[in-house]
């Protein structure tokens, strides 16, 4: 049995679909990353969504009622959050994270 949800995993596929992006999807923090030009845009691990919002981002992301930090190793990776899943329960709630992720990735030189 995979460590997230795999319904989830389709409806990421479908949003990026929709904008013509080509991420590669990678095992990674125990699930699976959705990487674009080698950056991560966002993942799923457990119930979890994470995202990669950004430093700029952060703490407005953080604002959200269903986002925490992302402390997996005991200390918050600044930038990344964790979204529960009533954060992305609805398909535009998700779309705006993906987004985020998007943008900031984005926003990185290729690797």
């Amino acid at each position: 049995m995979p460590a997230y949800d795999e319904g989830l995993m389709q409806r990421i596929r479908e949003f990026l679909a929709d904008r013509h992006l080509s991420p590669v999807e990678k095992k990674m923090f125990g699930g699976v990353a959705f990487m674009l030009q080698g950056n991560f845009v966002c993942g799923l691990n457990q119930d979890n969504l994470v995202v990669r919002v950004g430093p700029d981002r952060y703490a407005e992301a953080l604002a959200h009622p269903h986002a925490r930090e992302m402390d997996f190793t005991g200390r918050p990776m600044k930038g990344w959050v964790y979204v529960s899943s009533a954060g992305y329960e609805d398909d535009e709630d998700l779309a705006q994270w993906v987004q985020q992720g998007i943008d900031f990735a984005l926003l990185l030189p290729p690797k």
